[in-house]
């Protein structure tokens, strides 16, 4: 859990340093920062419903649909838009369940860094088996989303990693 953790931040990290130029370079202004959260707002919202239809064309206007995009999920690590509509929307969410409902339990919480942003919330999943269409799955957990502001698009979802709840008792993450 301790080296998933480590490997989300050196992502993130990563991400925001490769638009470390860009973003030292510029300043936005209040309002634009207000614009630019509601905006990746959203986006987020749109990217729930993406999930919960399963549908990729929904997941496409969210996504930037670059080969440099990445998914990080407890089952794998899909890299690139077409990877992430194969398995994350087809295999996993369309194949493995036939009703989903993604919900955010939490404020969505957004930093803006000028054409990069970072985004982190809480969700709970209820879905239904597709295999004998009675089994409910239950999962909750926290998501971390990274976007940039694309010329001629907005801005566009170009890293999710998501996991379980924080575990904590005795001896646990140390």
């Amino acid at each position: 859990m301790f080296r998933r953790l480590i490997v989300a931040f050196v992502i993130i990290g990563l991400s925001l340093a490769a638009f470390g130029p860009r973003l030292a370079a510029q300043k936005i202004a209040v309002d634009d920062q207000s614009a630019a959260k509601a905006e990746i707002r959203s986006q987020v919202n749109r990217y729930m419903q993406s999930i919960d239809d399963a549908d990729t064309r929904l997941g496409a206007t969210v996504w930037s649909p670059t080969p440099d995009v990445t998914f990080i999920e407890p089952q794998g690590h899909e890299r690139g838009w077409d990877q992430i509509a194969e398995v994350v929307y087809g295999k996993l969410m369309g194949g493995t369940f036939s009703k989903r409902t993604l919900k955010n339990v939490s404020d969505i919480s957004v930093h803006v860094y000028g054409d990069a942003a970072v985004v982190e919330f809480d969700w709970d999943f209820v879905a239904i088996l597709r295999s004998d269409g009675k089994t409910v799955v239950h999962t909750t957990g926290r998501e971390s989303q990274v976007y940039v502001n694309l010329p001629d698009k907005g801005w566009r979802l170009v890293h999710v990693h998501y996991s379980g709840p924080p575990v904590s008792g005795p001896g646990v993450g140390s």
